[in-house]
């Protein structure tokens, strides 16, 4: 068995160590620009077109991360073989960990206290009603659920949409484009955890987050290119919304004359929410292949259709 790997930003190596030791029979290698030689499985983040353009070879493409809109984007050059994303590689928990501090952060209004520290000020802030901040999670798959229960357990209201409809304990669900208004209209907290495609890109623009509660908050967690930022600053400006928290930008590292850094109700975090844990994602990924030289079936499939 023949294992190609490449992960953008690293050198690789001990992603290739690890595989080769969780799969001792097989021959694991580094992809070096013109390798062409034959392989069964490549294991990737964001590979070049030039690694995948043509082959006819592999029997599947297994994704180092749960998002999968960079390898889709490359489009022709991607072979028509299987895509597998992470499942959840401990990264559901870092989600949940970050989303939750977010929110209690606002929630408890320790943002403003922090404020009033920097300026010497000693001033009693009214408390909030639970009752009265919702959380909205946009995107209910394996990492949004694992959001719902964590905020569950601080006693949270919670609403949940996605395209399609997912039942899910304690949770409002909320699906398609016909229920998404009265979703947001429910969110004083808006989490965006949902997965980059067509449909989704921008879909934080002005009309939909003017449809959130006035004096709401957005976490995105997601993907930068969700996110209309100009108009984000101009309902911040408008006081329509009261903060946002943000991990992801359309353009990383996000450039130091970014007019987010000068916004102080914008709170900035450099793509940290949750990282790919390399020895959960190894062990996954050498099941699932184990899986498929037998012949069985696995999860993960991503449907090309849906981009996700």
């Amino acid at each position: 068995m023949e294992i190609l790997v490449y992960a953008h930003g690293s050198s690789g190596e001990e992603w290739l160590a690890d595989l080769q030791r969780a799969l001792p029979l097989a021959d694991v290698r580094l992809w070096r620009e013109g390798d062409q030689a034959a392989a069964d499985y490549a294991v990737v983040w964001r590979p070049p077109a030039e690694m995948l353009r043509g082959r006819a070879d592999l029997k599947a493409i297994f994704n180092l991360g749960a998002g999968v809109d960079a390898i889709l984007q490359l489009g022709e050059a991607l072979p028509d073989v299987p895509v597998v994303r992470l499942d959840d590689a401990g990264m559901g928990v870092q989600m949940a960990e970050y989303v939750t501090h977010a929110v209690l952060r606002y929630f408890r209004r320790f943002d403003e206290f922090d404020a009033q520290s920097r300026d010497h000020q000693w001033r009693f802030l009214k408390p909030r009603s639970k009752e009265d901040f919702c959380i909205g999670i946009l995107g209910m798959g394996v990492l949004g659920s694992r959001i719902a229960e964590a905020l569950q357990h601080f006693d949270f209201p919670v609403h949940g949409w996605s395209r399609s409809r997912k039942e899910i304990a304690g949770v409002h669900s909320h699906a398609g484009t016909e229920e998404l208004e009265t979703f947001l209209s429910h969110s004083q907290v808006l989490v965006c955890v949902l997965p980059l495609t067509d449909d989704t890109s921008g879909i934080l623009d002005y009309g939909t987050l003017a449809h959130l509660p006035k004096g709401a908050f957005l976490i995105n967690v997601a993907r930068g290119a969700h996110l209309v930022e100009r108009d984000l600053l101009q309902l911040l400006e408008d006081g329509h919304l009261a903060g946002a928290t943000l991990d992801v930008f359309h353009d990383e590292p996000l450039p130091s004359d970014h007019p987010f850094w000068r916004e102080p109700r914008i709170t900035i975090t450099p793509h940290i929410a949750a990282l790919t844990q390399r020895g959960d994602s190894i062990r996954q990924i050498a099941a699932k292949i184990k899986l498929m030289e037998r012949g069985q079936p696995i999860a993960g499939l991503v449907d090309r259709t849906k981009g996700y």
